[in-house]
């Protein structure tokens, strides 16, 4: 098991977003992190139901905040050696990252139903 000290820079994974942090306590299997950046913007919507939109609740989850301090297992933590981006320009770009992967799984969704559909009435609508 690592020493992690009080400075250490880690990328974390909680909940499920992604962040640069960096560590402000160690409590032997726990870390005390302040987040740094984002690296990934969390997941919106329902976790149990992945991909369904009429749910009792469709969670909105926004990013940690800058400095905002969570507890995280000291094993997860991966170290991290680069240069720390700006917070504000990490989010932007994150945020915009999973905008993008959620067009391009739309576009590729919707195309795949077009395709689906040609075959079904192509199964199910030519005699043979």
């Amino acid at each position: 098991m690592h020493a992690w000290n009080p400075g250490d820079l880690v990328r974390v994974g909680y909940k499920t977003g992604e962040y640069l942090t960096e560590v402000v306590e160690n409590h032997g299997e726990k870390l005390l992190v302040k987040i740094m950046a984002v690296t990934k913007y969390p997941t919106q919507g329902d976790l149990h139901n992945p991909l369904e939109v009429d749910v009792a609740l469709f969670h909105q989850r926004p990013a940690l905040s800058y400095l905002e301090k969570i507890m995280v297992p000291a094993q997860s933590v991966i170290r991290f050696n680069g240069t720390l981006p700006d917070y504000k320009e990490s989010l932007r770009n994150a945020l915009e990252r999973e905008m993008e992967k959620l067009r391009k799984t739309s576009k590729w969704a919707e195309r795949c139903l077009i395709e689906l559909e040609i075959l079904y009435k192509e199964s199910f609508t030519n005699p043979k």
